[in-house]
């Protein structure tokens, strides 16, 4: 694909015209290849060793999240503990997404662990705000001390083709991260078109984003196999041709041991194992964690425990 791209990637966002040049001159995603190709890959069957190898692997890569308008310290701070220490011998989760607000509770649960805390901001999930409110919330979640921040694109500026727009607040954003790495969330449910997914792929990583990720999980559909394929190929593609690699977060839908060493697969048939690590792959999820835990328990001793056995996320 990338031998098709002849716009040069320093110049495309030097205006709007050749920002919109460059993604609608990004070749068209067949859908119906996309879905067959994301449907035959689901078929893979992985068993004994490798299957409890995928599960650890698939838990130390769980963003473990809550987003609820009810969320308390004392919520942030259980889902912590578990973080860290989901039961038995299984490995610690990637980090704990929160609300800006909770970040200061997460950094205080999670100190010294290795566990990072994730803080959803720029107006979440509408993404309908101010950039004014969007850098300050994205400052203040840093300045409390998260380490990566996931941020919303403005979905009604890109369907309506205002790009630049788009692309200036992930640009603005990613500089009021620091340190701290950006994911950038899509939307994909509201996306519409496959094509439209490739175009806000390229646009959130021409930006600077750290990760792409899918969906808030408010909006359904939302981490779709397919779509999840074509943000595979858009990250690999992006480093054949700038050399920077980029991570791939899919959220929302994701319930089940089943579906976390699908989105595993698909990770290693397109963009490659370099991807098959915390650092470059994540699973946005709530419930996930239990079915895993539930499904290694099954592997190490024959049993299988019902979600009674495993603390509620």
């Amino acid at each position: 694909m990338v031998s098709t791209v002849t716009t040069s990637l320093t110049d495309v966002a030097s205006s709007d015209t050749a920002l919109r040049a460059f993604l609608h001159g990004l070749p068209g995603v067949d859908r119906v290849g996309a879905d067959q190709r994301a449907a035959m890959l689901g078929t893979r069957s992985i068993k004994t060793t490798a299957k409890a190898q995928a599960i650890d692997l698939a838990i130390s890569m769980v963003d473990l999240t809550t987003l609820e308008g009810a969320d308390t310290a004392g919520k942030v701070r259980a889902m912590c503990a578990k973080a860290v220490r989901p039961g038995g011998d299984a490995p610690k989760v990637a980090a704990v997404c929160v609300y800006p607000d909770l970040v200061p509770v997460a950094v205080g649960a999670l100190g010294g662990t290795g566990v990072k805390v994730a803080s959803v901001a720029t107006a979440f999930p509408s993404g309908r705000s101010s950039l004014d409110v969007k850098v300050g919330e994205t400052a203040a979640a840093v300045a409390a001390g998260a380490d990566e921040i996931d941020m919303v694109i403005d979905r009604g500026a890109f369907l309506s083709g205002r790009y630049m727009k788009v692309y200036d607040e992930i640009v603005a954003v990613k500089a009021a991260c620091g340190a701290a790495h950006l994911k950038v969330i899509l939307e994909t449910g509201e996306l519409a078109t496959y094509d439209n997914v490739r175009r806000a792929s390229w646009l959130a990583m021409l930006a600077g984003a750290d990760f792409i990720k899918t969906s808030t999980g408010k909006v359904s559909p939302a981490a779709t196999p397919p779509v999840t394929l074509i943000m595979l190929e858009a990250v690999r593609d992006f480093r054949d041709a700038t050399g920077r690699q980029v991570g791939v977060k899919p959220a929302g839908g994701i319930r089940t041991a089943k579906d976390a060493i699908k989105n595993l697969v698909l990770v290693n048939e397109t963009a490659g194992d370099d991807w098959l690590s915390p650092d470059w792959f994540r699973l946005g999820a709530s419930s996930l964690l239990n079915d895993l835990l539930m499904q290694r328990q099954k592997l190490s001793t024959g049993r299988y425990a019902g979600p009674d056995y495993f603390t509620l996320d």
